[in-house]
């Protein structure tokens, strides 16, 4: 399955529809089964969008499906963006994240032996 993030504005109708009931995202969401599909999380954000919604998919068309149930559900305005993994755009197949322990590993600046300000 591949990963996707739709971004949303609320239309004129969906802002209405959202000042009539402050849980409408949530609640039609809850009620959407698009076979294929499936949402992840959904926030609501600051800026150029309303909403961020993270979606799981078999393929293209699957998103596309609940993209437009959702839209016209909810009065949002959805922008879909297919996600690849950074770090995973060479050659061959990408590996599965999830089989991977972390996605970023940190290194530590000093060593045990030398403390900060030793130098």
């Amino acid at each position: 399955m591949a990963l996707y993030f739709l971004l949303g504005s609320l239309t004129h109708d969906g802002q209405r529809m959202l000042h009539g009931n402050s849980n409408l995202i949530a609640d039609r969401t809850r009620e959407l089964r698009i076979p294929g599909a499936e949402i992840l999380g959904q926030y609501a954000v600051l800026g150029r969008y309303d909403f961020v919604i993270m979606v799981e998919a078999d393929d293209n068309d699957a998103v596309a499906r609940l993209s437009l149930e959702l839209g016209m559900r909810t009065g949002l305005h959805l922008e879909t963006l297919p996600a690849i993994p950074i770090g995973f755009m060479g050659d061959g197949p990408p590996p599965d994240p999830s089989d991977q322990a972390e996605s970023v590993t940190l290194t530590p600046e000093f060593t045990p032996e030398e403390g900060p300000g030793d130098g």
